[in-house]
């Protein structure tokens, strides 16, 4: 890891219309600074702040449409091709581009385990079927630490089970479909000439066992650090490459680069004469911006061929807050220079950058619920084919106030503006109920008739409903007017409305 994380769809309203001014008399005070609406105090109007982390959607907008609202609508474009070894074969480097068999440009996205000596239990070919299957990866890095408790060159090493491990790891890659890379995981022990020794005896044993496979990659370096040079990097791999060439002599070996694997110009300006070698780039977005991405775009544009073997969306410790933006930025430009990508990491560990819930215990069958904040982020990235595109919108959107008393603006549609109120909450029969009390506002044409989705975060049953037609379906709840409030003028209102839903005690609408 990094050195030491229609109708019925919700948006967020930004409009400055000075004729809701009118509207005050019902306690909504409307600010007049263009993309806002502001409650007065006591408004039933409660306007939520965009948390400055908001998942959105704009990998393929441009950066500044990033708070446009139609922005963080999800998108229902497909994912692109995948190219797996079943139909790219093995893969070999030209120019700055990881290309086919055919010698067309590929592009691997997936996922990297956590230290395998602390994390095995992933390492399994239902899941790694699944990857490919569901969360449509085509990649999987297979981290094993050098100089960390459990790691290779460590005393309390079982560096027999490790080998094993790594190479049943490629196989099951292989029979989901999907390439490995076998990664040296140096990081405390700062320069990878520190432990050679063991590099040499790992990268020699697992070559040996997988010098046929057509789906595998040699990461030989994680993250070079500390006073470690290019210089100091550049003698190591001369002595590993060697050795794993005597056993695979087409394979791609990646190259790890100094300060945690992104001084790409030092590699840029002194390369490695062999065939088939590529330069790691590491990157964590809540830490690592614009200074970085420019090095990525530079050395690309140079001539390195470069592979983003690891990179988080929180900060570079794994842990710390996550930059949705910056991480959108970052994929967008990965894939305009059609570089690889792998996300740190498949375990469970109470950090922003697992995958998992540290409460889920599965190896695989994982359900969105069991995601993180990142991994749902990665579903969504991938464009997961397993995973419907509504349920991973669903899954990441903001919830609203389920308390009573909550009040909040829930939805615009067309001219017409929406406010709820959750009136009253209580508990029978092991569920919980809440009224939700609805005003309507309508401060643009008039409209003849009206009707709203409301998404919650879990499976409601309707109970009641006044002066609406109302109906449920799993987590959406569908109302519309009734016979004698459908029409309504510009500056009226929609008054008297409501519904009372049960469901879960943490039931709550939410926004996306």
């Amino acid at each position: 890891m990094g050195q030491a994380t229609g109708s019925g769809r919700f948006v967020r309203i930004g409009i400055a219309v000075a004729a809701l001014v009118a509207l005050v008399g019902i306690g909504v005070a409307l600010a007049t600074t263009v993309g806002d609406i502001a409650p007065a105090p006591d408004s039933n109007a409660l306007v939520v702040e965009e948390p400055t982390t908001r998942p959105i959607d704009t990998l393929e907008a441009e950066p500044e449409a990033a708070q446009d609202d139609d922005a963080e609508a999800p998108t229902e474009e497909a994912a692109p091709p995948v190219p797996t070894p079943s139909t790219a074969g093995a893969l070999h480097v030209e120019g700055t581009q990881l290309v086919d068999a055919a010698g067309e440009p590929v592009q691997l996205r997936g996922v990297s385990t956590h230290g395998v000596a602390w994390y095995p239990q992933y390492v399994n070919q239902e899941f790694f079927t699944e990857l490919h299957e569901v969360w449509g990866a085509n990649v999987v890095r297979l981290a094993t630490y050098s100089a960390e408790e459990g790691g290779y060159a460590t005393e309390t090493s079982d560096r027999a089970a490790l080998n094993d491990l790594v190479v049943q790891g490629v196989k099951y890659a292989a029979a989901a479909d999907m390439y490995a890379v076998v990664d040296w995981h140096t990081l405390s022990d700062a320069n990878p000439a520190t432990n050679q020794w063991a590099a040499e005896e790992f990268f020699r044993m697992v070559s040996g066992a997988l010098g046929d496979a057509d789906n595998v990659i040699y990461e030989i370096c994680n993250e070079p650090n500390g006073t470690t040079t290019w210089a100091d990097i550049k003698a190591y791999a001369s002595a590993i490459i060697p050795l794993i060439r005597a056993n695979d002599p087409d394979a791609v070996i990646v190259v790890g680069t100094p300060t945690w694997s992104q001084d790409l110009a030092a590699a840029a300006a002194d390369p490695l004469t062999d065939a088939n070698i590529m330069y790691a780039l590491h990157f964590y977005a809540a830490t690592h911006g614009d200074d970085l991405r420019k090095t990525l775009s530079t050395a690309v544009a140079g001539g390195l061929p470069v592979f983003v073997t690891e990179f988080g969306i929180c900060e570079a410790n794994g842990a710390g807050e996550i930059d949705y933006a910056s991480a959108n930025l970052w994929v967008r430009l990965m894939n305009e220079l059609n570089v690889s990508y792998i996300c740190w990491n498949l375990s469970n560990k109470d950090e922003t950058s697992a995958l998992f819930k540290p409460g889920c215990a599965k190896t695989s069958g994982f359900a969105l619920d069991d995601l993180s904040d990142e991994g749902l982020w990665l579903i969504d990235t991938l464009k997961s084919p397993g995973f419907s595109r509504e349920d991973v919108a669903l899954a990441r959107a903001e919830v609203k106030p389920n308390a009573a008393g909550s009040e909040m603006l829930v939805s615009a549609e067309g001219t017409l503006q929406w406010t709820f109120q959750v009136a009253d909450r209580w508990e029978e029969d092991g569920r919980t109920f809440f009224r939700y009390e609805m005003a309507g506002s309508n401060y643009g044409a008039g409209v003849k008739s009206w009707s709203i989705d409301v998404p919650f975060n879990g499976e409601i049953t309707l109970e009641d409903a006044w002066n609406c037609e109302a109906s449920a379906k799993g987590k959406n709840l569908t109302l519309a007017n009734a016979s004698h409030n459908g029409k309504v003028a510009a500056g009226e209102f929609v008054r008297d409305v409501g519904f009372i839903v049960s469901g879960p005690a943490d039931l709550a609408v939410v926004e996306y």
